[in-house]
Parts: C-alpha cells; structure tokens; sequence
C-alpha cells in the first residue's frame, strides 16, 4: 500500500489526441468520486487542480504537428505540478488528457529528482514523429519526443535541461504489442534496443510480467509508471479513446499487473492517459468500475 501523500494532478487537454474527448477525464473521474474512494482506502489525498484545458480541433495550419504549441504548454503546466507535488514530497498522481501528459511528468520529475526509470505502459509505443506518420497526432508520438528519435520536433524534445530527456535504457515498453506498432516504431525499438515486456506475456502472467518490470527498475532508482487506457482492450471496458477491440489486455490483467506496480516502494509517479468519459455506459457505471479496481491497486500490499 502506498505510505506516501497523494498529489493529484489533472491534465485536461486532448491537444494531441485525434478528437475531443480526454479533455473531460479529469473532471470526470473526481465527478466519479476518485478522491473520495482514495481517502475512503485510507489515502491522504492533496488535490492540487487542473492545468489549462484545451480541447482538440483541426490544426490546418501544422496538418501533420497539429497543436504542437498547445501539447507543450500542457506538458509544460504538467511540469510545474509534478514539481511541485515533489517538492512537498507528494506523490504525484496525474490523470489526463493524453499521451503527452508523460512529457510534463517527466520534465516535473527531472526538476526536482535524478535517477529514474519510465516503465510505459502501452501497447503502443508512441515512437512516431510527424515524419513518419501522417496524421499529425503527437499522443503517439510522446516517447519518441522523450528519446529525440529523428525528425522529433525540438519545441516538445527540448522542454527541459536535459535532452533527450531519456536514454532508451532507461524505458521499459510493458504490455508492448509488436503488431499493433507502426514499421517505423518498430525498427526505432529494434534501433534503440528498448527493453520489452510483451502484451502476450502480460496476458499470460500479468504478475509476473510486472515483477519482472520492477526487477529491471530496481538499479535505476525510482521508477515512473505511464498507463495508457488503451492498455485495456476497448470490447472488455469501453473506456479510451482507441476503440480497437478483441486485439488487446483485458481489464483484469492490467489490474493484476497494476497491483505489482503500485505497490512498489520505489513508484516515483503516476500517470493514467486515454480515457475518453464519453465511451462506456452513460451512467458513469464503466469509469466506477474502474476506479474501484484502480483504488484497489493503490491498497495492494507491499
């Protein structure tokens, strides 16, 4: 169980996404009770607000970088809060918005920290950039901004003192899944020899699999912990903003992978991507049922 204060963090911008949608997740969840079910486990929670929102809408000026200066002002605020939250040795929660979000994590996390370790997880591994991909989405194209992959675009690569921000040997691809990644991220993983723990063997063995993760961030420090909702196959919870169905985890695996991490002493942050409110029951009944599973992951047992 976490021994530590809750920052919570709200990041509403969905100015990488393809549509709108993640910018109401933040709002969304606390509406869903997510710092009442928090406190109810036991947690002390510090809401610390939401960063500006931004909604998405056509860039047809940047059709394939679109809202490249919104995505850094968001990572940019994210920043500032992680920082923040650190400083006041919180642990920094933060909910987008999306994919992007991990940019502003990780610039927060290097103000204040040192040594650290990304464990992303994701079955895609977002290492696109406006050169290889067309349609001007940066939430896949997040790490490869955080690793200065060829053709990144300096104002999202260079946000911090350090760039790249991170060495490839400092990232763990967890729940990767090789069919669902473009050709060119695909050979950037092969390139960069990126450490992979695949979606089939989380599927196997999602503890396991998250042991095996936390076994690979024990020498680097505290570890930063990215899920994307995509993460979980949209036919089993209806909850990103990617429909892809029947090709995914299913809700339960993450969980039990989720269960492993969290309990870690050495989780360093937090950041939950892709949801979309809008999917799922109109109730709210979907987003309760994952956060009751999410704040159980947070009590696990170390």
């Amino acid at each position: 169980m976490i021994d530590r204060p809750i920052g919570l963090i709200g990041a509403p911008t969905s100015a990488g996404a393809y549509a709108p949608g993640q910018e109401d997740a933040p709002s969304a969840l606390r509406d869903a009770g997510l710092v009442l079910r928090l406190r109810d486990a036991g947690f002390d929670v510090v809401d610390l607000g939401d960063t500006p929102r931004f909604r998405w809408r056509p860039d047809r000026e940047a059709p394939r970088a679109m809202h490249a200066g919104a995505v850094r002002a968001a990572a940019l605020a994210v920043g500032d809060r992680v920082a923040d939250a650190l400083a006041r040795e919180l642990l920094p929660v933060v909910v987008g918005g999306d994919c992007t979000v991990e940019l502003g994590t990780v610039l927060g996390w290097r103000r204040r920290r040192d040594a650290t370790s990304l464990v992303y997880c994701d079955p895609h591994p977002d290492l696109n950039t406006p050169d290889t991909v067309p349609d001007g989405a940066f939430d896949w194209m997040g790490m490869a901004h955080l690793l200065g992959e060829p053709g990144a675009r300096r104002e999202l690569a260079a946000l911090g003192d350090r760039v790249p921000a991170l060495t490839p040997g400092e990232v763990l691809l967890f729940g990767y899944a090789r069919a669902r990644a473009t050709a060119a991220e695909r050979d950037a993983v092969a390139r960069q020899a990126i450490r992979v723990v695949e979606q089939a063997d989380v599927a196997h063995d999602p503890v396991g699999a998250a042991r095996r993760a936390l076994e690979w961030a024990h020498d680097r420090g505290s570890f930063l912990l990215h899920l994307d909702a995509d993460s979980i196959d949209f036919a089993d919870l209806p909850i990103a903003e990617n429909t892809d169905r029947n090709v995914g985890l299913s809700f339960e695996a993450v969980a039990a992978a989720l269960d492993v991490l969290l309990a870690s002493p050495q989780l360093g942050a937090l950041t939950i991507t892709e949801i979309n409110p809008h999917h799922g029951e109109p109730d709210g009944a979907t987003l309760r049922r994952f956060l009751d599973r999410i704040v159980s992951a947070f009590a696990s047992p170390r």
